[in-house]
């Protein structure tokens, strides 16, 4: 049992070191950080944005802009010294956000100057470097006293991009408490004398800020933090933290589970037992991957039945449905002939037809919230016929800053489009793809993840690195692949992608392109961004980086009007 003394965020170091901050400390801590802000000049309510890689400066700069009345922006950091796009991103985040305040690190200063003079509005820069350095005064010249308000704006959460240009979600102070207390005492209870919660997911994303920095304090249950890249080039790390501090919650999206089970050589030593919710989310769920997970570490005592699929969004501050995680993973077997060609659901028994597909439960909405399927005139849709996901409830936020037109599409009446397409069959939510990214091919809707998931299983082709999107031709669509490759390309591989995709869409890819590694456009969370591959391969940029000539010229494969 923790005393309260002995809660708060364990923070891990790229080399996995740690240090501990109690809670009572984090907020010690944020206040002298927000009171250093105020001194610099910005006023309450304007908008600071984050780009700081490192968790402890992150939550402590994060909390102490709130505690000023200030509104962050969190921001992805730079991968790299050449990111693609990066600096593009970064000014039209700052331009939208009307951000006046840039709190980063000093290794990025080189960067600064070419943000100031892109961005007029950015009147002030500071850097993690000097408030640590500046941390024990207590700048009692600001002492304004400042209270927060349901209502009032708490952050500003830029969505990933993975379908269009980013904008950013208003998030209020009640939308974090209606989500957090929904989540984590309404439906898994949290017990924050017993629970302990791991996380290696980027600060600046949904996931991540808002289900392991600000439900953790609200609640008050202890939160420990790795680094993302941490994980990314040592994926033990993360159960190897879970059996360290006897985590009892974790969450990830469903390209980590397939990634830590496949490096993971051996359990040995490993105690997992003690996780009673596996978390998963943020992408479209395989049953395949978490089967493969509880496979994986079922020798480590991993309890299968933890295994809870989830869905949310940004717009609806974070989650909206949750599986029960006292359960055995639930799935649905259907005629993928009826889904496809009539948006209708018809049960198989498993395994009983070649044309099925198997989709995972994400749960029943939470208590207060909803969830329905509507058709594109804003029909609500019975119960087994598919459509888009839409949402409403005490978690909804108000919409995006700055832009009401993406406001007003965001709803119809009071419900919120997701932009996801799916069902619900015994009141529980059942999610198969995104709205936009739907390939229609002889009249059938195809969904991309679907070809995806296929192809990604073939020798050769790297996992997460496949994208398939669709292409007029010929009175109709067509699919084009492009796909990152893990060594030459051969013809028998060529071959291999053009039969699977004949097989899974009935006919044959207008073109496959193989590309090298890290080509396909992702976002900040680790998403494929199937708009802009496609939109690159209109342009020809995207053949710079083929492996191999492409199978086609852009005038057979794709139209002059494909525009």
């Amino acid at each position: 049992m923790s005393t309260e003394q002995e809660r708060g965020f364990t923070f891990y170091d790229r080399e996995l070191n740690p240090s501990f901050l109690s809670y009572a400390r984090v907020v010690r801590e944020a206040r002298r950080r927000g009171r250093y802000l105020r001194s610099l000049g910005v006023r309450p309510g304007a908008r600071v944005a984050l780009i700081i890689s490192e968790n402890s400066d992150f939550v402590l700069t994060f909390y102490g802009a709130i505690t000023a009345g200030l509104v962050p922006v969190p921001m992805a950091p730079p991968l790299g010294p050449r990111q693609r796009g990066y600096a593009e991103t970064v000014v039209g985040i700052l331009q939208a956000s009307g951000a006046e305040m840039l709190v980063t690190s000093e290794l990025l200063a080189p960067f600064v100057e070419p943000l100031r003079q892109a961005v007029p509005k950015l009147r002030y820069v500071t850097f993690v470097q000097s408030m640590r350095e500046n941390i024990d005064q207590e700048f009692l010249e600001w002492d304004e006293p400042f209270t927060t308000q349901p209502d009032d704006v708490c952050f500003l959460q830029f969505t990933s991009g993975s379908t269009s240009r980013p904008k950013g979600v208003i998030v209020t102070h009640g939308n974090l408490v209606a989500n957090a207390r929904a989540v984590m005492v309404e439906d898994f209870v949290v017990d924050p004398s017993t629970d302990v919660m791991v996380a290696w997911l980027p600060l600046y994303h949904d996931m991540g800020l808002i289900g392991f920095v600000c439900f953790p304090l609200i609640v008050g249950v202890s939160s420990v933090l790795c680094p993302t890249l941490t994980f990314m080039f040592r994926p033990n790390s993360w159960m190897q933290l879970v059996h360290k501090h006897r985590a009892t919650i974790t969450f990830a999206p469903n390209f980590a589970y397939g990634l830590v089970a496949r490096r993971q050589k051996d359990v040995a030593g490993l105690d997992l037992s003690c996780l009673r919710v596996i978390g998963c989310g943020a992408e479209p769920i395989l049953a395949d991957t978490l089967r493969l997970f509880a496979k994986t570490f079922e020798p480590a005592g991993l309890p299968p039945e933890a295994l809870m699929p989830a869905y949310g969004m940004a717009e609806n501050t974070l989650a909206n449905t949750f599986e029960d995680y006292r359960q055995p993973l639930r799935t649905l077997v259907i005629d993928r002939e009826l889904y496809e060609q009539h948006s209708v659901v018809r049960l198989l028994p498993d395994g009983s037809a070649r044309r099925s597909l198997e989709i995972v439960s994400c749960g029943k909405p939470f208590a207060g919230h909803e969830v329905a399927i509507m058709n594109k005139d804003g029909e609500l849709l019975e119960p087994g016929h598919v459509g888009e996901i839409v949402l409403r409830g005490p978690s909804a936020t108000r919409g995006y800053y700055g832009n009401e037109a993406a406001t007003h599409e965001l709803y119809t009446r009071d419900w919120m489009h997701t932009g996801d397409l799916g069902f619900v069959h015994e009141g529980n939510l059942y999610v198969s793809g995104r709205l936009k990214d739907v390939i229609i091919v002889q009249g059938r809707n195809l969904y991309p993840q679907d070809v995806e998931w296929e192809l990604e299983q073939i020798p050769g082709l790297r996992r997460g690195g496949v994208v398939a999107f669709g292409v007029p031709r010929e009175g109709g669509e067509r699919v084009v692949i492009v796909a990152e490759t893990k060594a030459a390309v051969t013809d028998e591989l060529r071959e291999a992608v053009e039969a699977c995709v004949a097989q899974v869409t009935g006919a044959a890819p207008a073109d496959v392109l193989f590309v090298s590694p890290n080509v396909v456009p992702k976002t900040s969370s680790g998403k494929v961004q199937r708009r802009k591959t496609r939109a690159a391969y209109l342009d020809g940029s995207l053949f710079r980086d083929a492996r191999t000539p492409k199978t086609a010229t852009p005038e057979r494969a794709i139209p002059a009007d494909a525009e």
